[in-house]
């Protein structure tokens, strides 16, 4: 008999191919798809009605005259977000606004992550970019400016240099996130070009309040309403003076699917309605195996994990954890570790397996001892750098017969009921 085949996306930032899982005809294999995983990329005219009529706010070549200096914040390589295909509207919106090349300069909004290279910036932003404007990474260190508390007790902290500005874009994509529910808005702000005092508190203590108020933080995936780190960064965002929000919503390989242009609070929101839709997802509890395949933030595999541990609901399982990074797991200054026993300041070590998790397959060609701390103690993971191997620890753990469910992006998805 045929087997069962299933191909999922892989190295967004690479060769952005497919991944060819086969599993016996036996099994039951379920994949789940989310609603907008093939729906279709958006054309050029698509782009142009976007930043001819943005959302609750005037078009940029308006906003942008007479303005001084120009910043725009874009999100990193943890993000798919095509920016490069997005630069050209905006820099004809500010050529139209009168504003020079020499006024104009890119910041990453990285956060806690590690900086990017030139090779990073080249990919996300284009070369064009690089030869035409100067493209800084953000320091959350150092360089930035105090602007008071929030409402909710984060004291904000802003790069100084975006702060220069007195005109300020961002640029990034909207995706279902463990924390605020969704990202995208004013993240680019909090945690994006904040200090690491700003989001280790915004990480730290807002999320510990929520705890102690018994909430659940598997159900943030994909929570808009009552999410207090979200209602702190569109804060944030305000306080800092973000002009213009750019946010798309992709399908599932990554391609720019809407594009959303506008104020960036009532722009998020806006955004969201349809993210909620092409992001949604089937869930199917009680699996033996839960699949999860990492392609849009595949340097974030730990990600995956609210969703395996969903599926793998009602007795535990196996979580097999597809990472296809060959830069590795990102680094992150705030919670990853860095050495055995020590990390950043809201780092802990893992001694057991996530929830509903009986043992962790990592398939990667990539191995990366460090990074797969995110995800379970070193004793708890099998490592696989060939699907084949994957099938052997499965087959000898369960024979012929097993029930699969299959995520092609666990990264990006949610499920609903």
């Amino acid at each position: 008999m045929n087997n069962i085949t299933v191909r999922v996306p892989r190295l967004a930032w690479h060769d952005n191919d497919e991944l060819e899982l086969q599993f016996p005809s036996s099994w039951e294999v379920t994949t789940c798809y989310m609603r907008g995983h093939d729906r279709p990329r958006l054309n050029g005219d698509g782009f142009l009605a976007a930043f001819a009529n943005p959302i609750d706010t005037r078009p940029i070549r308006e906003l942008a005259r007479g303005k001084n200096e120009v910043v725009i914040v874009f999100d990193d390589m943890a993000r798919p977000t095509r920016i490069a295909e997005i630069i050209p509207y905006v820099l004809d919106e500010l050529e139209a606004a009168g504003v020079k090349d020499s006024s104009i300069r890119f910041i990453a909004a990285l956060g806690a992550h590690g900086a990017l290279t030139r090779i990073d910036f080249a990919k996300k932003l284009g070369e064009d970019v690089l030869s035409r404007f100067p493209v800084y990474n953000h320091n959350p260190y150092e360089n930035c400016t105090s602007l008071g508390n929030t409402s909710m007790g984060t004291p904000l902290a802003v790069n100084s240099e975006f702060m220069s500005c007195d005109f300020k874009v961002g640029i990034g994509s909207i995706l279902p996130h463990p924390l605020t529910g969704y990202s995208g808005g004013g993240k680019l702000i909090l945690p994006g070009v904040a200090s690491i005092d700003s989001f280790a508190y915004n990480h730290g203590n807002l999320i510990a309040e929520a705890l102690a108020r018994g909430e659940d933080m598997v159900g943030w995936i994909g929570r808009f309403e009552a999410n207090d780190l979200r209602l702190d960064v569109e804060e944030a965002a305000r306080m800092a003076g973000l002009d213009i929000i750019i946010n798309a919503v992709i399908n599932g390989r990554g391609e720019t699917t809407a594009l959303f242009v506008g104020d960036p609070v009532s722009t998020h929101h806006e955004g969201i309605k349809l993210a909620r839709e092409v992001y949604a997802t089937q869930s199917v509890e009680g699996q033996d195996v839960a699949v999860m395949n990492t392609y849009a933030k595949a340097n974030e595999a730990f990600l995956a994990l609210p969703l395996s541990m969903i599926l793998l609901r009602g007795g535990g399982g196996d979580l097999v954890l597809i990472a296809s990074a060959p830069e590795g797991q990102v680094t992150h200054y705030l919670a990853g570790a860095f050495g055995n026993k020590t990390g950043g300041r809201l780092w802990f070590s893992r001694t057991t397996p996530p929830p509903n998790v009986d043992r962790v397959i990592m398939f990667t060609p990539y191995m990366d001892m460090a990074g797969a701390s995110w995800v379970a103690p070193p004793e708890c993971i099998s490592w696989a750098r060939t699907w084949p191997e994957v099938l052997e620890l499965l087959t000898e753990k369960h024979g012929d017969s097993t029930k699969v469910a299959v995520v092609p992006d666990a990264t990006m998805q949610y499920f609903t009921e």
